[in-house]
């Protein structure tokens, strides 16, 4: 049978005072309490989400102010290797380098040349010699010296195709390349080494041509080995030239050690030091080559001079092609030392047969002068740049700092909060 269904209704609870009857929710404390810890939680997060990226904004500031601070330094130490580079360039160049004047040692054993006929007369004092008997066959002959079949691809002597302005400088390279290199004809050809000396079958001397036979004739008969340099088979320097160098200066790194300075005492290339007649400078070989650049380049490859033995050895580290130092030192290759006292060569190179003139060395100095003070202000700049990044770095410090400290507390409150729920 069928029971009979009967409605169920809820009853208003009458309120006291009140005409009307209100319905009442007994869960509407518990989701208003619910409701009010969610918009906290929101609340909360959206102030955690907004302090951390005030943090990451000021980490992120002070990061772009360390590399601002970072590329100062680098644009002012490029600076400062392009004038410390200028300046070694112009004490070369005027010879008024600082180092060359405090340190020139002149025992008077001999007096030194000073122009291309006392080089010739020290020559002329080696008779035998194969650069002695060039000289003479140049003082007799003159002008047809030059057409003889012997001679005529004889460019000159080692020593008379260079000039060097400081007289210590003169003493040390002579020194440094020794009297057979000092007296040693340069050729261009390979033609021309076949012409100053013939053989017979047997590989004997012919001593009645070439320079043998030139010498056989003038009363000076050459006799020993003598040294011959054939520029069209030396390989020529790789790389540029100084841009407006009218001596075309060989453009070599500067030597660095490994902190990336240039080695103290540091005056230059050896190569660089030589001044060579304009004629010689360009189109001395059949490619075209000058002399520096093929026969002072080999004969001192990059041996670098220093002001003292002390700032040599210092600068060990950068020195692959030797060495030499104005008090005497001297370094052949690497880890080839010369030591005791130094040795004269009394066949040197000549001083530059026109003198720098007075003007010119004044402006020279004027424009070194300036350099000078140019690099005092990069090296103040350059004391203030590194104080800023200092500065900068330990506020980066304190600041991540702080972002750490604010993440680990704002993980920890995050854990306590799941927790209550």
């Amino acid at each position: 049978m069928q029971m009979p269904q009967h409605p169920y209704h809820t009853n208003p609870v009458p309120i006291q005072g009140s005409s009307a009857l209100v319905p009442v929710d007994l869960n509407e404390n518990h989701v208003d309490s619910h409701n009010g810890a969610q918009n906290g939680g929101y609340q909360q997060a959206e102030s955690l989400f907004r302090q951390s990226q005030k943090l990451e904004a000021d980490l992120h500031m002070l990061g772009m102010k360390i590399k601002q601070h970072e590329d100062n330094l680098n644009n002012l130490n490029a600076q400062k290797s392009k004038l410390d580079n200028s300046i070694l360039h112009l004490q070369v160049t005027s010879g008024k380098s600082e180092s060359s004047n405090t340190l020139t040692i002149d025992n008077g054993d001999s007096p030194l040349p000073i122009s291309k006929e006392e080089v010739n007369k020290q020559i002329l004092q080696h008779e035998k010699s194969a650069a002695g008997i060039l000289c003479q066959i140049k003082t007799r002959f003159k002008a047809q010296a030059s057409h003889l079949t012997p001679t005529k691809d004889v460019v000159g002597i080692v020593a008379t195709l260079g000039q060097v302005e400081d007289d210590n400088l003169s003493r040390l390279f002579s020194e440094y390349l020794g009297l057979d290199t000092m007296l040693a004809l340069v050729c261009r050809t390979i033609e021309g080494i076949k012409a100053l000396e013939m053989h017979d079958k047997d590989g004997i001397v012919n001593k009645s041509s070439g320079l043998h036979g030139l010498g056989a004739s003038i009363g000076r008969a050459l006799d020993g080995r003598f040294l011959v340099i054939c520029l069209e088979s030396l390989r020529p320097y790789p790389g540029t030239y100084m841009a407006d160098d009218a001596q075309r200066k060989l453009d070599i790194l500067n030597p660095r050690l490994p902190n990336g300075s240039c080695p103290p005492g540091f005056i230059g290339f050896a190569v660089n030091m030589i001044n060579i007649d304009s004629s010689n400078l360009f189109g001395v070989t059949p490619s075209g080559y000058g002399l520096r650049e093929t026969l002072f380049y080999n004969l001192f490859s990059r041996t670098q001079v220093y002001k003292t033995r002390a700032d040599m050895v210092q600068a060990l580290p950068c020195i692959s092609d030797g060495a030499l130092s104005l008090d005497g030192g001297m370094i052949r290759s690497c880890g080839v030392f010369y030591m005791g006292n130094r040795v004269d060569i009394d066949v040197r190179f000549p001083r530059p047969e026109i003198s720098m003139g007075i003007d010119n060395s004044l402006k020279l100095e004027m424009q070194l002068k300036d350099l000078k003070s140019q690099k005092e202000n990069i090296l103040e700049d350059l004391k203030r740049e590194q104080t800023l990044l200092d500065v900068a770095k330990v506020n980066f410090q304190k600041k991540k700092n702080e972002y750490i400290r604010f993440l680990a507390e704002s993980s920890a409150n995050a854990t306590t909060q799941v927790g209550r729920f």
